[in-house]
């Protein structure tokens, strides 16, 4: 997201939506668990920007995945809940109550790490349990929800490292 306007912001959502049905869920491993890349945009997302405009792209963004994959509104409803709740993700994951301006120029590097973790792990776990909830199933939901999000977080690492997500935002 170098370019920070409405258009590129659609634009790159739409991208990610693309990149996510035709190219990582298809991207198997073990035989059970997808890399979800999707939440790109919630988490490195300005927190300088228009919050009312970054919750309606995090809704378009699973509204286009639910669109694809069928799930009736699941990832919509995730990925809306993640960027409602984003800034107190970030809070929680650098541990620091004097920091009052948000930017990840100015945490460590394991904190930026935590902070992604924790939100692709939140993610996760809403959606996996609400698609698949039962009682009887709970260990191993959890097993996938840690699983997949491992998965999605070396992915994600990769993204960060190749475009320098930390210095750019």
């Amino acid at each position: 997201m170098i370019s920070r306007n409405i258009f590129t912001d659609i634009l790159f959502s739409a991208l990610l939506v693309v990149s996510q049905i035709f190219l990582f869920n298809r991207i198997s491993i073990m035989g059970e668990y997808t890399p979800v890349i999707y939440p790109i945009i919630v988490l490195f997302y300005p927190f300088y920007r228009n919050q009312y405009f970054f919750l309606f792209i995090s809704f378009l963004l699973g509204l286009g995945i639910d669109a694809f994959l069928g799930t009736w509104g699941i990832n919509a409803f995730s990925t809306t809940v993640i960027a409602y709740f984003r800034t107190l993700i970030f809070k929680t994951s650098i541990d620091n109550e004097a920091t009052d301006s948000f930017s990840f120029r100015s945490i460590q590097y394991t904190q930026f790490l935590l902070y992604i973790f924790f939100g692709i792990f939140l993610h996760q776990l809403l959606v996996q349990y609400i698609e698949f909830f039962k009682l009887t199933r709970i260990i191993q939901i959890f097993v996938n929800v840690l699983l997949t999000s491992v998965i999605s977080f070396v992915f994600i690492l990769l993204y960060v490292l190749a475009f320098k997500i930390k210095q750019k935002v």
